[in-house]
């Protein structure tokens, strides 16, 4: 008798799950949401970094993007022009150019050149730091050090030396993530050509910059006057290089009194 209850028990259990697997078969073939192939093609292209520098989450969601016309062939910057031609190619369209670029650390706040406010003692994170005075270094734009665009990077391509951030630009790729998780906004995304940077960020006073750090920019105009290409300006009394103009002749670097011009390793 027990031997036939869990016979039947069994033969029923069986052909419950039977049913329910057809009418799960029939209603996922029914509701099935269809996708465009394109969207796998144009992510099996991708690098699969997944770093959010096309500005989504992730390859997979630019790839939808760019299938419904919200982003550009061109806008993988990990992948450069051979990712960009080959999801050019799967949509059908022309390849679009792809300036190379790379981050830039805007500051040499080391332990030499600028002075401190006081002895910070806690996490280890720039954002936590630079909400106590604006940081422990007395220039008010100096990079924390403590290292929260190099635990974004998913390249090894930053890396804090002597307090400063430091970019090994033949590991860069662009991404940009470093300079979204830096709280100050001192890391910048610019065209890999120009060699030459003004590294420095603040926009105090000469007075002010003189008298925290011994190589900011003091915006005394020489680099300014003295360059051929006229690439320098002046911006709220800092040195600013537009990289289309640059030449790389070096001249800013030698003519700055304060050697906050410099050429990029």
């Amino acid at each position: 008798m027990d031997f036939e209850n869990i016979l039947h028990a069994v033969v029923s259990l069986t052909a419950m799950g039977l049913l329910f697997g057809i009418i799960l078969g029939i209603a996922a073939k029914v509701f099935a949401v269809k996708t465009d192939p394109r969207i796998e093609q144009i992510t099996q292209a991708l690098p699969g970094a997944n770093c959010g520098g096309c500005g989504y989450a992730g390859c997979a969601n630019f790839a939808d993007a760019v299938v419904r016309g919200a982003a550009p062939t061109n806008g993988c910057m990990v992948g450069g022009a051979q990712v960009a031609a080959q999801v050019a190619a799967v949509m059908g369209q022309e390849p679009l150019e792809v300036i190379p670029q790379i981050a830039v650390v805007k500051c040499q706040s080391n332990c030499d050149n600028v002075k401190q406010k006081y002895v910070y003692e806690g996490y280890d994170s720039c954002k936590a730091i630079s909400s106590l005075s604006e940081g422990s270094k007395q220039c008010p734009y100096a990079c924390c050090g403590m290292g929260d665009c190099v635990r974004a990077c998913l390249f090894d391509a930053i890396h804090i030396v002597d307090g400063v951030a430091v970019v090994d630009k033949s590991k860069c790729t662009g991404c940009g993530a470093c300079a979204r998780a830096c709280p100050k906004n001192i890391i910048i995304l610019r065209e890999a050509s120009c060699d030459h940077e003004v590294l420095c960020s603040s926009h105090g006073r000469g007075t002010e910059v003189r008298d925290v750090c011994k190589v900011g920019c003091v915006a005394c105009g020489i680099c300014v006057k003295k360059c051929p290409g006229k690439a320098l300006s002046l911006v709220d009394n800092l040195a600013t290089i537009d990289p289309q103009k640059c030449i790389n002749c070096g001249t800013c670097v030698e003519v700055c009194p304060r050697h906050a011009v410099h050429r990029l390793p």
